[in-house]
């Protein structure tokens, strides 16, 4: 799938809905969690220059906000991260030279092989940069904005310098396998940046989870993922297995309301192969909508048969339940029914590795570098 390339301005903002002349594409790789997420941990680390508009902007959840009205002492106020125009070394030589940039440095909120980035540009029509480039580097601990840019760090270009469009999703394909733990942002030589997207694979550390014991084992942050959804009319199935607990009706999964006799459902792939001990199923938030029953099944492998370990149970509206397994449920792929429609906000699946999960788990590390 070729991805659509955006360069040069937009229109000036002419009144009327900002986003009606928005330029974005559908971008095969979405449908991966989004590695720079605020709800994962991640952070702005630094930015050599934020004169216009702060460096954390980059990672608000919400698409950009636009108010033709609202200037401030410095100039317009951007929902961005936006730097000063960059200047030459003198009269004779008042242009910016090829290799003058500014950078941002994020912390991932989970390390991963990156699928893909989007570096939105929504709302600078005529001051975003004129090319962008992205590097990953995969540095354990919490080092400073000095530790990562000191000559022991390795960085690895994820995009290579790239001219962009104003207002618009520009994205880009990623073809490294590699972990990495945090990226440098460049935009060639100054400008604004809305918002910063980086889909991918979470991959921990297995040393942490060895030490962890028992953890959940479809938990985002821990490596589980979604691979598929019956439905995603009101919001994404990954938000189920997002960190902490829901905030709102929207921050679980929703889906349409049914006119037949079907079902719906969402399948994930674990960690690794694991032994499932515990189950909690949340439908905080949900109160007419919620799901009004449940089960859930297991399988090894993509070839192997579902077997149910969870009978189909009533839910309650707005409530946590909590299940305890007469018996470990051992598999790498889990699937809920909800029926018939409806949503819940969260699923926990608390267990640990098998031998086997834990042993594919950490050859996979070493192969992604670590």
């Amino acid at each position: 799938m070729a991805i659509p390339s955006f360069t040069g301005n937009a229109n000036p903002y002419g009144g009327g809905d900002p986003y009606a002349d928005y330029r974005t594409a559908e971008f095969p790789f979405t449908q991966y969690a989004n590695l720079a997420a605020r709800e994962l941990g991640a952070g702005v680390i630094a930015a050599n220059d934020e004169f216009f508009a702060e460096r954390e902007n980059l990672l608000i959840a919400e698409a950009g906000h636009f108010d033709p009205e609202h200037f401030g002492h410095k100039g317009k106020v951007m929902d961005g991260w936006e730097t000063r125009r960059r200047r030459g070394v003198s009269a004779e030589q008042p242009w910016p030279t090829a290799e003058d940039h500014d950078y941002a440095l994020i912390r991932l909120g989970a390390p991963g092989v990156i699928r893909g980035i989007v570096v939105d540009t929504a709302h600078f029509r005529g001051n975003m940069p004129q090319a962008v480039s992205v590097q990953g580097a995969s540095v354990e601990g919490s080092p400073t904005e000095a530790e990562l840019l000191s000559d022991d760090v390795k960085w690895t270009t994820l995009v290579e310098r790239t001219p962009v469009g104003g207002h618009a999703a520009n994205g880009f394909e990623v073809n490294v396998e590699q972990r990495f733990t945090h990226l440098r942002l460049n935009q060639h030589p100054d400008g604004g940046i809305a918002r910063l997207r980086v889909y991918g694979e979470v991959r921990p550390d297995p040393k942490w989870l060895a030490v962890l014991g028992t953890f959940d084992v479809v938990a985002l942050e821990n490596g589980g993922s979604v691979e598929d959804a019956s439905n995603r009319f009101y919001s994404p199935p990954t938000n189920t297995i997002n960190p902490g607990r829901s905030r709102k009706m929207d921050d679980g999964w929703e889906t349409a309301r049914r006119r037949d006799n079907g079902n719906d459902w969402i399948r994930y792939q674990l960690v690794a192969e694991s032994e499932i001990r515990a189950v909690e199923i949340d439908t905080a938030y949900l109160k007419g909508n919620s799901a009004g029953w449940a089960s859930l099944s297991i399988k090894t492998g993509e070839e192997g048969e579902w077997t149910e370990f969870l009978p189909r149970t009533r839910l309650q509206p707005d409530t946590n339940h909590r299940f305890v397994l007469d018996a470990p449920a051992v598999g790498t792929h889990v699937r809920i029914d909800i029926f018939p429609d409806g949503g819940f906000s969260r699923l926990r699946l608390f267990g640990s590795l098998t031998e086997a999960g834990a042993a594919a788990h950490a050859a996979r590390h070493q192969e992604l570098g670590g």
